[in-house]
């Protein structure tokens, strides 16, 4: 702890004009990251192995974001975890077991990063080993290391009231949307074999339009062309945005009264997404791992059986990025297009099948380790002289139990759901992101509301956390 770097709480209130600066400053610091190439690669044809997932980790392949929030949030997950599990004792209400288990936390996410960066490195994703030179293959891990402090650091510096929110929601959801944004509009023209075509959705439709005489043909063009982003992309996008808006809403009130005070009476919310997005997060890290694992064991020894049952990895339109083709991992993977989906159903439907059933378990999982669970929730309301009106104090846990854990399972699997109807309609930026943008952009407008009116936007449940 007298090592690492940390960022000091603030010695008074942040205002929220502050607030809002210091939050805007470490988005700009983010996007400068992602920009800023690692000094030293050399160019390289490899696939990549987190191609799919590397908008939802906020990860730019050959910058110092190259590895986004992987080592930030897998180290949170699993002490997290750890400590849910009873595997490492923590009590969270002592100031120096929450400043020891931060620093824990931190450490272990540093050396995830140190280890993540060697495996990059030594496995030739910036050009091999021997021709980089060993000065140059350290210098790489340690730009990566310090890439991915300063992301720690940052994530801090919003975490403990400077800014608004958490950075590493921020930057998920930033590099969501930058992504989307790129797509329906950027102007880099690429050349299909069909003369050069605007990669942005929108600004092809209006290029189309202008230039193609048979404008009903250029409409099916700019809605349905395929290997670009086409409006059918964009527009699919927009309907999922509004879907989990309108489904953030949903809720079951539970009235509660106090034990004390005769006629003080609230309402404890308990959202359809009660565990909001770490469902699809965990799903999502899950998935990252066993594709990144089966890949590099796929290179090494490619006629190992165990090895290709995991996934064999093959590239079907010539390109140096590969894909799942059979194993596990195709099978964990989402079908690219409704093509895809009708041409191999047994795939859609086991897939389907493995993201709904994981979310559910996931989120069913979380709230116990994160101390959102029945019983936690049951402590808290009688913390705080609190019970269930119409209930006796030994019937909280009862009531809690039969409603917490059922919502939460409803919930993650209504997310994976989501996340498979999004992918079948083509939306941009693959329906995890989505989700993950929308319950991030949706927590942020509520936090901004409360910050304004100085009142909890959120009810009485984040009062009483």
């Amino acid at each position: 702890m007298s090592i690492l770097p940390e960022v000091t709480a603030p010695e008074r209130k942040v205002t929220f004009q502050h607030k809002v600066l210091w939050t805007a400053t470490t988005l700009l610091i983010f996007l400068v990251m992602a920009q800023v190439p690692l000094y030293g690669i050399m160019s390289s044809d490899s696939s990549d192995p987190l191609y799919w997932l590397r908008v939802i980790l906020a990860s730019n392949r050959g910058t110092l974001m190259e590895l986004g929030v992987t080592p930030v949030v897998t180290s949170g997950m699993i002490m997290q975890l750890l400590a849910g599990a009873q595997l490492i004792e923590v009590d969270f209400s002592l100031k120096d077991d929450r400043a020891l288990f931060g620093s824990a936390q931190k450490l272990f996410a540093l050396i995830i990063a140190f280890g993540q960066a060697t495996v990059y490195v030594l496995n030739g994703l910036y050009g091999q080993p021997s021709s980089l030179g060993l000065g140059v293959c350290v210098l790489l891990i340690l730009q990566l290391v310090a890439a991915a402090l300063i992301v720690i650091l940052l994530d801090e510096l919003l975490t403990k009231g400077y800014g608004l929110g958490s950075g590493i929601s921020l930057f998920i959801a930033t590099n969501i949307c930058e992504s989307i944004v790129w797509k329906a509009f950027s102007p880099n023209t690429v050349n299909t074999g069909r003369g050069p075509e605007f990669e942005g959705a929108v600004i092809a439709l209006f290029h189309l339009l202008f230039t193609w005489n048979d404008k009903t043909r250029a409409l099916k063009e700019a809605f349905y062309r395929e290997k670009l982003p086409n409006m059918m992309n964009l527009l699919a996008t927009i309907a999922v945005f509004a879907v989990v808006i309108y489904l953030q809403g949903f809720r079951v009130e539970i009235p509660i009264k106090s034990s004390k005070m005769r006629g003080q009476r609230a309402t404890y919310p308990i959202k359809l997404f009660y565990t909001s997005n770490m469902p699809i997060m965990l799903e999502s890290a899950l998935t990252s791992n066993v594709f990144l694992v089966s890949q590099m064991l796929f290179n090494r020894f490619p006629d190992n059986l165990l090895v290709r049952l995991l996934g064999v990895w093959d590239s079907p339109d010539g390109s140096a990025q590969l894909s799942a083709v059979s194993g596990i991992s195709y099978y964990m993977s989402a079908p690219h297009s409704i093509t895809d989906a009708l041409r191999d159903p047994f795939h859609t439907v086991v897939y389907l099948t493995f993201i709904v059933t994981a979310c559910a378990i996931f989120s069913k999982t979380w709230i116990e380790v994160s101390g959102s669970g029945p019983r936690d929730v049951a402590k808290q309301l009688k913390d705080q002289n609190m019970t269930l009106a119409g209930h006796r104090d030994a019937s909280i846990y009862k009531e809690l139990k039969r409603i917490i854990p059922t919502a939460a399972a409803f919930g993650g699997a209504t997310l994976g759901l989501l996340s498979f109807a999004a992918d079948m309609m083509g939306a941009i930026g693959s329906g995890t992101g989505i989700l993950m943008a929308v319950t991030i952009i949706y927590g942020y407008f509520e936090l901004g509301l409360k910050e304004q009116a100085g009142l909890d936007a959120g009810g009485f449940q984040d009062m009483l956390f």
